[in-house]
């Protein structure tokens, strides 16, 4: 089992973390201090006690999305994240390259755009539809299976690559499919 760090974050990732978790703690602090209390209201007081734990809530769940590394072996390739492991697998892959503008122009369909990582379901024109597994989208290394497209940021993309290469022979390294 060979381990690769995700890329480290890249500035902006820091400040949306940094702004987004201010921001939630700042309303779980307003919804707490607007909290009902002694009312006549039916599950008033119950209702607001929840609500201060919704924004809180949010960045507990990115935390535990969080991009730790990537793992890979004979049998598969794997996501660490803060508690579990994502299984991405092997069989399909047809193609892998470093490609630093893999994201750009990219939709989020369903995801996190950067609280604490850049995960989910993403697309673009180049790459049609994907699954982004990214602490930093500069460092982008596109997996090409027959189905699917998932895209990884470990910080040695090339070391990644080569070990790739051992693992999964049948994979083509190297340039993407439209630059061939």
């Amino acid at each position: 089992m060979q381990r690769f760090d995700a890329a480290p974050w890249p500035v902006s990732l820091k400040v949306v973390s940094t702004i987004a978790t201010l921001v939630l703690g700042g309303v779980a602090c307003v919804l707490y201090g607007t909290i009902p209390r002694a009312t006549r209201v039916p599950f008033a007081e119950t209702f607001g006690t929840f609500m201060p734990v919704v924004p809180a809530a949010i960045v507990v769940g990115a935390l535990l999305f969080i991009v730790r590394g990537y793992e890979l072996d004979g049998t598969g390739l794997y996501v660490e994240r803060l508690l579990w492991r994502t299984p991405i697998g092997l069989e399909g892959l047809n193609r892998a390259w470093h490609d630093p503008s893999a994201m750009r122009r990219s939709l989020r369909l369903f995801g996190n755009g950067g609280l604490f990582a850049i995960t989910g379901v993403f697309q673009n024109k180049a790459l049609g539809r994907y699954r982004a597994f990214v602490t930093n989208p500069k460092q982008a290394v596109v997996l090409r299976y027959e189905t699917r497209v998932v895209v990884l940021s470990p910080a040695d993309p090339d070391g990644l690559l080569g070990h790739l290469t051992l693992v999964s022979p049948g994979t083509v390294i190297g340039a993407p499919p439209s630059a061939v």
